[in-house]
């Protein structure tokens, strides 16, 4: 019996030293070094000797374990700046473009990086330029910044977010072709609403079915924005943005003469150019005059008329929303976005046309100035992100403002 008791308490102290050797192993992978590691694993290795054939898996199993652990993680690669495009047609390169293609192939973002819980892979390059896709629609758009911006391989604590994307345009603000910084977003889903034809009969106050959440009639005062309704981007570096980009030649054809003739409008005739205006946002792809009249309302209710409605797009109330969060998790800098939208068609049909007929022929790639629109995306948005990064020495810390 002795000898028995002997060999169970040898087997013990054998086992109590072995995992002394395991812990010890832990502990110098988090200080790390190589030799450090080395002499462990030659002590480890020195003790695998005495130990009993019978429990000698479970022992290997557990320094596999703890070599594991020896692994540090990679370190977050820094992003100096993203561009966030909303859709693309096929490929991200090599057929007919979406928001994405251009910045592919011209800024050469050659390196993917999976990401299965967003809607499209991120892309990037070695200057420290990234580009996502968000998806159509403000859930999808919502959903896709979050994961890019929880991804623990990317530090964007630094980094420019440039949103660039096609809209419609108020052919009171904006003409086809041109490119619109926006500083104020307004959303034109949160609502409540009643079919037009359900209205309340010769009452002026409802002019439209859709009215604020919480209010009993459209327009109610005082205006009460949810949270995710309303959204004021940094207006100093979108001034920044604009004084850069003013300038920018923009491409006018006949092509494009010819639409604009059938419009009117304080700005429909004038050729293409860079511009400041504000953004109705929606997953509701609305059309026609009098959705444009109840956007211009819209946006100068909520913003107080400080907002002036230019540009209805489909996706960046979902957006900012998820960059929002971000900025308070400290995962992202709030005042380094900007919002570039450019025109690829009117908003409401042209002279002579029910808003139905003209409806049906609103489909993406068949967008009058669908072409010219992504171009002046990438033209525009490319003069920022180029500035940004040729100074990041100075912009890494300190926001460019407008000279």
């Amino acid at each position: 019996m002795s000898q028995k008791r002997n060999g169970q308490d040898g087997q013990q102290q054998t086992t109590k030293c072995f995992q002394h050797e395991l812990l010890t192993t832990s502990a110098l992978s988090y200080r790390g070094t190589r030799l450090e590691l080395q002499l462990a694993a030659a002590s480890i290795s020195r003790t695998i000797r005495t130990i009993p054939m019978r429990i000698l898996p479970c022992c290997l199993f557990a320094l596999i374990a703890a070599a594991s652990i020896a692994q540090p993680a990679p370190a977050p690669i820094p992003v100096k700046v993203i561009i966030v495009a909303m859709f693309e047609v096929g490929a991200d390169s090599g057929d007919r473009p979406g928001e994405l293609q251009y910045w592919v192939e011209r800024d050469h973002l050659d390196q993917v990086f999976p990401l299965p819980n967003a809607y499209h892979d991120a892309r990037m390059n070695s200057a420290g330029e990234l580009a996502i896709v968000t998806g159509q629609g403000t859930a999808h758009a919502a959903a896709t910044i979050m994961a890019l911006g929880t991804d623990p391989r990317f530090d964007l604590t630094h980094a420019y977010w440039l949103i660039a994307g096609i809209a419609g345009a108020n052919p009171e603000r904006a003409s086809l072709g041109s490119a619109v910084w926006t500083n104020w977003i307004v959303d034109s889903d949160l609502s409540y609403e009643i079919d037009a034809r359900e209205l309340p009969p010769g009452s002026p106050v409802w002019s439209t079915g859709k009215l604020p959440l919480r209010k009993t009639k459209p327009f109610e005062a005082p205006a009460e924005p949810m949270e995710g309704q309303l959204f004021q981007t940094n207006r100093a570096l979108m001034d920044w943005a604009y004084f850069l980009t003013k300038g920018t030649k923009l491409e006018d054809s006949d092509h494009l003469k010819e639409i604009r003739s059938h419009f009117a409008g304080a700005a429909a005739q004038n050729p293409p150019q860079v511009l400041t205006g504000d953004e109705i946002s929606g997953s509701t792809y609305w059309h026609g005059k009098l959705m444009n009249d109840f956007a211009d309302q819209w946006m100068t209710y909520y913003t107080g008329g400080q907002g002036k409605f230019a540009t209805t797009a489909m996706e960046d109330t979902g957006t900012l929303l998820s960059l929002q969060y971000l900025a308070k998790a400290g995962k992202a800098d709030w005042n380094r976005i900007v919002v570039l939208r450019t025109v690829s068609n009117f908003d409401q049909q042209p002279i002579g046309m029910d808003a139905a007929a003209s409806l049906a022929s609103q489909r993406v790639g068949q967008y009058g100035a669908y072409l010219p629109s992504l171009e002046a995306a990438y033209t525009v948005g490319h003069a920022v992100v180029a500035d940004i990064l040729k100074n990041w020495d100075t912009y890494r810390d300190k926001l460019p403002t407008a000279k």
